[in-house]
């Protein structure tokens, strides 16, 4: 929102949120019926195929919004450094109301104009007059367009809301309130005007020009600098004809330089080019790929979760994970994506933060949750960790956070295996298990006496019960191996308070990844049920309390935080990844994986003094909840 909004900040269709393609709804359906009833020569084929143009704008939209979240993550050619939050996101969560604004122009005009209906499919001529007059008209008009939005009065109404966003994304060149959009809508439609009255309008001269539109605002705000050197040197003027990233990048750092649309022609004319243009560009293109201190080893959950990335839908991304209906809609999608990240069998990056000096980068193993509980996969699953270790300790990574495993015990003994075969490792290998035992205790409501402990019996799950039964806290389990696994490491004292019994009448329950649902419906009105996994049981009571799992809310001070943990909140960390930042923060220097615990009094002190905060304590439902 501009500082001082003026009239027509708002479109008109806000109000209906995620409901509002509705309003192309009519001109579609009549579209599509129109192509399907009428005869072979009324039938207006370019009407029909603007449906297929608005869902390109959006892919090719999209196409930049991951390419420039992966690059600028990386590193290499970044330009501006400084971070992306949430409220920059939720702010550009509506790039494609200039889609829709698009889409009725393009479904209006033939109503009223002869000669923009039925298309032919190529003009050279209409291209020829397309491109002279974005590059006359269109580029002097926006030149002075701009610097008169830059005037205090139509800044502070209109054109601060742009500039809200200092580092900028692709999306962030269509993020103006509505009534600069209807300006730019006027300006932008100069070219199909002009080839619409001299009948040399084309489908594809339309879709050319509307295509060169959003490539060049998606580039020069996509935060990496993508123009090879090369260019300028066998084409001398094109520095007059095409801008580059780290030109118009200059524009939303000093504000009052470099005002060109796409060629900075007039810049230079009027004397507004920006002194350090040439210089930035020079350093952003040799900038090299960005070495981090820790990075966090994460993997996909669902075909579905690849939307959540970073480097899918930001405005899902923004938010916990959940099932969206519209996602179903998208199966080819995601079949395709099931199928390139089969094929590629790689690991990515596709986050980076920053914890006071130390950088941080998470990367994904592109393999689904379900994946780790087949046995055929595990050879695969492992050379793939293996292989992201080693290129860590290449890149002298200080901490390597390996808290994915969800399966680990079984696939590769928490780690352990890689130890194994390269002990020389410098890396340390980090599954941060010690502070989610640390997190899962602190949780617990005070005075409790009594536990049920229900599924697995992991190194997290074994710890924490031993530490419970030697506070005195009784521990119920059902299953006998594990009960004798566990009353032998306990002393007489604290085996008493392990008890092997089919009870369920204790209210708090610490649940793995086992718990069936029908082990939840056998649990006491009331119940508090503590996941000590990585992934949370599905809620199958309405009257009973599901706490988080194990997981802290980070400091102000970690940076670049613009997404969600999987399923967590907002600025909400899970404790297997906060574990990995607290090694490289403290510089322990020793592995944590395998049978390794690292001291849990330790890590949880040490988490608070960095400034990560315990989530808001659970209180059981009252009565009727």
């Amino acid at each position: 929102m501009a500082s001082k909004p003026g009239i027509l900040t708002e479109w008109p269709w806000t109000w209906l949120g995620d409901y509002k393609y509705i309003v192309l709804a009519p001109s579609v359906g009549h579209s599509i019926y129109s192509y399907m009833v009428k005869g072979e020569n009324e039938r207006d084929l370019s009407n029909f195929l603007v449906l297929p143009l608005l869902l390109w704008r959006m892919v090719h939209n999209q196409m930049w919004i991951s390419l420039s979240r992966y690059r600028t993550a990386k590193g290499n050619n970044r330009i501006v450094d400084k971070s992306i939050e949430f409220e920059q996101v939720d702010r550009e969560k509506n790039w494609d109301d200039q889609i829709i604004l698009s889409g009725l122009m393009l479904y209006t005009v033939p109503l009223f104009y002869e000669a923009a209906k039925h298309l032919p499919w190529w003009r050279t001529d209409g291209v020829i007059w397309a491109f002279l007059v974005h590059a006359g008209p269109v580029e002097f008009l926006y030149y002075w367009l701009h610097r008169a939005l830059h005037h205090h009065f139509l800044y502070s109404r209109y054109h601060s809301h742009h500039h809200s966003s200092i580092v900028t994304e692709p999306i962030t060149s269509v993020i103006h309130p509505f009534a600069e959009h209807i300006a730019y809508f006027f300006l932008f439609s100069l070219p199909f005007f002009t080839t619409i009255y001299m009948k040399n309008i084309s489908i594809l001269s339309a879709t050319c020009y509307l295509t060169y539109i959003d490539f060049m605002n998606n580039m020069g705000h996509c935060n990496f600098e993508c123009i090879p050197k090369q260019l300028f040197s066998i084409f001398l003027p094109l520095k007059y004809l095409m801008y580059t990233p780290s030109y118009h990048s200059l524009h939303h750092t000093q504000f009052r330089t470099n005002y060109s649309l796409f060629m900075p022609f007039y810049d230079y004319i009027y004397g507004t080019t920006d002194k350090s243009t040439d210089s930035l560009y020079e350093s952003s293109l040799v900038r090299k790929e960005e070495a981090p201190d820790v990075v966090h080893l994460t993997h996909l959950t669902t075909p579905e979760s690849i939307y959540h990335l970073r480097l899918g839908f930001a405005h899902l991304a923004s938010d916990p994970q959940k099932s969206k209906w519209y996602l179903w809609l998208m199966w080819p999608v995601t079949l395709w994506s099931m199928f390139v990240t089969w094929i590629y069998g790689r690991t990515f990056i596709f986050e980076r933060n920053v914890f006071k000096q130390l950088k941080l980068q998470t990367w994904a193993i592109p393999k689904y949750s379900i994946q780790y509980y087949m046995k055929w996969q595990r050879e695969a699953i492992n050379s793939m960790i293996e292989d992201s270790i080693l290129e860590a300790d290449a890149m002298d990574v200080q901490v390597l956070s390996l808290g994915l495993l969800n399966q680990g015990e079984e696939l590769n003994k928490n780690g352990e295996l890689f130890l194994k075969r390269h002990p020389q490792l410098k890396v340390k290998l980090v599954d941060g298990s010690s502070l989610a035992i640390a997190v899962v205790l602190n949780s617990l409501p005070k005075g409790i006496t009594e536990v049920v402990i229900r599924g697995n019996l992991t190194k997290i799950a074994y710890s924490i019960v031993v530490s419970l039964c030697q506070e005195g806290i009784q521990v119920y389990t059902t299953l006998e191996d594990d009960y004798k696994k566990i009353k032998s490491k306990l002393t007489k004292e604290a085996g008493d308070n392990l008890i092997l019994s089919k009870h369920n009448a204790p209210k708090t329950w610490l649940v793995g990844d086992s718990l069936s649902e029908d082990l939840q419906m056998s649990a006491p009105k009331g119940t508090l049920f503590f996941p000590i996994s990585h992934f949370p049981p599905k809620k199958m009571r309405k009257d009973c309390f599901y706490n988080s799992t194990p997981a802290m809310l980070a400091p102000k001070h970690l940076e670049n935080v613009d997404s969600c943990e999987n399923w967590l909140p907002r600025r909400v960390m899970s404790a297997w990844r906060i574990a990995g930042i607290l090694h490289g923060m403290e510089g322990w220097g020793v592995h944590e994986c395998g049978n390794m615990m690292f001291d849990i009094e330790k890590i949880w002190r040490a988490s608070l003094d960095h400034g990560f905060r315990p989530l808001t304590k659970p209180n059981p439902p009252g009565p009727g909840k």
